[in-house]
């Protein structure tokens, strides 16, 4: 045994770049908790954050090469993907290949592959899952400041007076930047105002929630600058002295909203609301708007970053403490990728193709002199291509467009027809399963570089485990394919170390200042400095002894002529409008406890605990109209697929409007990917898609069976209408439903124990309720797994057989005899469904101490300690705070 250790390492989640502490112990178990020293969380971790340790095992991981789904030798997998993407772009021309990469990757790792790409195959054909969040907040940075600058800091959130939140449920998809934000609240008054379509855990604690129309954005922040301008709160000064552009924009945007009441009317709000809103900015001087997806995600996402920079650009509000326009992002490394090019219309050290002499400045540093030199195909244009033959050869790196990429079923098409496909990842995924070559790459706690958080602080991402079986990182792999293809000398990196050197070289080479990133200061790291670097904010210029925080402020902007550009635009309708056959808009968004496509999350019985089945959010009037009720299982169509849901009833959605989160794959439902129901319809600028604006129609399914399987085994049934499944302790519980016939829906679950030896299977069935129970036990006599079919709603609880799974006990006399009734011989007391993640805290607990007298988050913070640290489960807490008090006054 090795002696007990500690590693500083970042979280892996999302864009807040929070610090974590590893501590891996003498007999190899890892256990994390925040790090106080990390500037972005101080040593609180979200409930995500919290449960790293409970996702490293090797369950479904990708540990050696695989060739046409055979285990392979890297030799021969590596030679293979260099021989066939030589040979491709030899015959087509390098146009021909493409990579597609993801804001999972380190910063070392992206690095490598953009400059593979563009500067040594020759296109620019590499673009990265980020085109899906942050594309547009880049096309509306450049345009308004002249590149993409992040001007604000974390800290800004703490020392504003004001703070818009616009289409940003932080609460759960930023919790410990959320917690900041409310610690503000509480104790130096920061008012909050909550933009968003939906009532969200965010909008349940704000001093105003705007739940306007969505996509009516840009009237909302037209109608402010108008209003700026109206009531004098426009720095004249500022505007003259630093901007362009501002007297056709303030026209075109008195032309679109001229008044609160055509605003009001146009975004569906009451008149009084705007103009509290409009009131609170014009006065206050330290206002932050913080904007992420629901801005984004949008065919006219760049339009509304810009909308939202014009009034900070007309107030003068940029890079001062406690205002300026935030960009969240929604990945660990989002902003790294940025740095590096990643995205198909950038070069590296945030260069462009714009500036003609860009491509030969980047070819000259890396000695490339057939780099690319026009952009290339964005990720919608891109799988379009790859369907259409165009692309010939595709390389997938650590990402899963098979199930987020929007058309998805199209995408699947287009996966299974091309001629060649590589997928290296550190699981199986929807996508893995199209690849002719899957290569192991190394995962969060095995890799080692760099990532960049929302506020451009860069940090050390470390290893502390061994990379088991044939695993390798991303940079070795891409550059060991770069060695096959010719490029041996241009991809000599001994480690992560040098190639983050040598990015840093470019970001500074014939710079003179003219671009903002630059971390020249930190190209002649040592390696040990490299190891010890502690987190910093770029730019770090050479000469610096700290890094920039706050950009922007001195009012000099990485333009031509020095100014920020104000951007004139208008309200466009939406790019795809509901009718008479979809007529539901459809959003799509994150989950509190989950992450992405469920890879890493979905394998964590506590993070799958609050929400363990795919769920549609409906409006009542809605639902009512359809005959639907909470629980029921629903169709959802679009122009483009469909999927299956439960469906959940509340307060949260506008009548007219539904939510999907974007989660559930292939490996975790049936058919439940939001992506197969989003439309392949991109902003012009960023080229990211609309997800947040789908016409849908749902429709309730006659399901006339359930049924439910709690196993060890990792299945994946087929052949049924619907199932879902949810990580469990011990196990997996499996939900199944169809519309056949009870007595069909027994023979069709009944195959899923099928596989059980005879002997160690028992089974009851009867005809008459149309009820089916098995249960089978192992060689040790522990309860392996047990089936439960029933007609629609007459299931019995399952909480005593989880119980027993969860145990891993041999069954006592008592319990085996009572396991094909499936109700326990004695009373179980059941938690319910969980509320707070970090502390396993579930509904009956939380309503039990609610009945009991605790009447207040505090008081239920004291006693369960639910809602004490990520405080993501906040506004649910207070939702039943408010339903006892409620039941108590009547």
């Amino acid at each position: 045994m090795t002696d007990a250790r500690e590693v500083r390492t970042a979280c892996p989640y999302c864009g807040v770049g929070c610090g974590v502490q590893a501590r891996v112990a003498a007999d190899g178990t890892v256990s994390v908790r925040g790090d106080p020293g990390h500037p972005a969380n101080a040593g609180k971790l979200c409930s995500k954050g919290s449960a790293l340790g409970e996702t490293l095992g090797l369950d479904g991981r990708v540990l050696h090469p695989e060739i046409a789904g055979r285990r392979a030798a890297w030799d021969d997998a590596l030679d293979l993907v260099a021989r066939r993407f030589s040979e491709t772009i030899a015959q087509h021309g390098p146009d021909s290949v493409a990579f597609y990469v993801s804001g999972q990757l380190l910063t070392e790792d992206y690095y490598v592959a953009n400059k593979l790409m563009k500067g040594f195959i020759g296109s620019a054909n590499i673009d990265t899952n980020s085109r899906l969040c942050m594309a547009s907040s880049v096309a509306g940075h450049k345009r308004a400041f002249g590149e993409d600058i992040v001007p604000g800091v974390y800290a800004d959130f703490e020392e504003a007076d004001l703070v818009v939140l616009v289409g940003s449920n932080t609460a759960w998809c930023h919790p410990i930047l959320y917690q900041r934000l409310l610690a503000a609240w509480a104790e130096r008054g920061t008012r909050i105002v909550v933009i968003d379509p939906r009532r969200t855990a965010t909008a349940a604690e704000c001093d105003l929630h705007l739940q306007l129309k969505p996509g009516t954005d840009v009237l909302l922040f037209n109608g402010l600058l108008a209003h700026l301008a109206g009531c004098g709160a426009v720095d004249q000064a500022y505007v003259a002295a630093h901007t362009s552009g501002f007297d056709a924009t303030l026209g075109l945007a008195v032309a679109d909203a001229p008044s609160v009441r055509r605003v009001a009317d146009g975004c569906d709000l009451d008149p009084a609301d705007v103009a509290t809103f409009y009131g609170w900015f014009a006065s206050t001087e330290r206002t932050v708007t913080v904007y992420s997806q629901g801005v984004n995600q949008s065919a006219h996402g760049t339009d509304k970053v810009n909308a939202i920079l014009n009034c900070h650009l007309a107030t003068g509000r940029i890079g001062r403490p406690g205002m300026g326009p935030f960009s969240v992002t929604g990945q660990p490394n989002a902003m790294g990728g940025r740095e590096v090019g990643g995205l198909a219309n950038q070069l590296a050290a945030h260069m462009g193709f714009d500036d003609p002499s860009a491509p030969e400045r980047v070819g000259r540093f890396w000695n490339a002199p057939d780099i690319a030199r026009r952009p290339g195909l964005k990720a919608v244009d891109m799988f379009e291509a790859v369907g259409d033959g165009r692309i010939k050869a595709l390389w997938v790196m650590g990402t899963n467009p098979a199930v987020s990429m929007p058309d998805a079923g199209k995408v699947r098409a287009a996966l299974k027809t091309c001629q060649f496909v590589v997928v290296s990842d550190v699981t199986r995924t929807d996508t893995s399963h199209f690849a002719d070559v899957l290569l192991p790459a190394a995962a969060w706690g095995e890799k080692d570089g760099t990532v960049t958080n929302s506020e451009r602080l860069i940090s050390r991402q470390k290893s502390f485990l061994p990379m088991p079986g044939d695993v390798s990182p991303d940079w070795w792999i891409v550059s060991e394919v770069a060695r096959r293809m010719g490029f041996a000398e241009a991809f000599d990196h001994p480690g992560p170390a040098a190639i983050f050197r040598e990015h840093a070289a470019l970001s500074a080479f014939e710079n003179d200042g003219a671009r903002l990133f630059d971390i020249g200061g930190l190209a002649g790291l040592t390696d040990a400095e490299y190891d010890a670097l502690v987190p910093l904010h770029w730019p770090f210029p050479i000469g610096a002894s700290a890094g920039a925080q706050r950009l922007l402020g001195d009012g000099l902007f990485p333009t031509a002529d020095g100014r920020a550009r104000f951007v004139a635009v208008r309200q466009e309708g939406a790019a795809l409008p509901v009718d008479a056959a979809f007529p539901l808009v459809l959003n799509t968004g994150r989950l509190r406890d989950q992450w992405h496509t469920m890879t890493r999350t979905g394998r964590v019985p506590r993070l799958m605990a609050n929400a363990p089945e795919p769920a549609v959010e409906l409006n009542a009037s809605d639902a009512a109209a359809q005959g639907i009720a909470d629980g029921d299982l629903v169709r959802i169509d679009s122009r483009y697929g469909c999927v299956r849901a439960k469906a959940r009833i509340g307060i949260g959605q506008r009548m007219g409007e539904a939510f999907l989160p974007m989660h559930w794959s292939g490996r975790f439902a049936a058919n439940a990917a939001a992506g197969s129901l989003s439309a392949p319809v991109t902003d012009p600028f960023s080229g990211q898609p609309e997800l947040k604006h789908v016409p849908v129609r749902i429709m309730r399914e006659p399901v006339a069976w359930a049924g439910v399987l709690m196993t060890r085994r990792d299945i994946r049934p087929t052949g049924l209408v619907h199932w879902s499944r949810a990580a469990v302790a011990g196990g997996w519980v499996y939900e199944l439903s169809g519309t056949e016939p009870p007595e069909q829906g027994i023979l069709l679950a009944r195959r899923l124990v099928d596989v059980v030896p005879a002997d160690q299977l028992l089974e009851y069935t009867d005809r008459r309720t149309s009820t089916f129970r098995a249960a089978a036990t192992d060689g040790e006599g522990r309860l392996a797994e047990a089936l439960l079919v029933a007609p629609q709603g007459h299931l019995p609880e399952r909480d005593w057989l989880l119980s027993l799974l969860a145990s891993g006990e041999p069954l006592s006399p008592l319990d085996r005899r009572a396991l094909l009734s499936g109700r326990a011989p004695v009373p179980v007391p059941a938690v319910g469904r969980i509320v707070c993640s970090c502390f396993n805290v579930g509904v009956n607990q939380l309503a039990a101490a609610i009945s009991g007298g605790s009447d207040s988050l505090d008081e239920i913070g004291k006693v369960l300690k639910a809602g004490t640290n990520c405080g993501s489960c906040r506004s649910e807490i207070r939702a039943m705070l408010d339903a006892g008090q409620l039941q108590a006054a009547e």
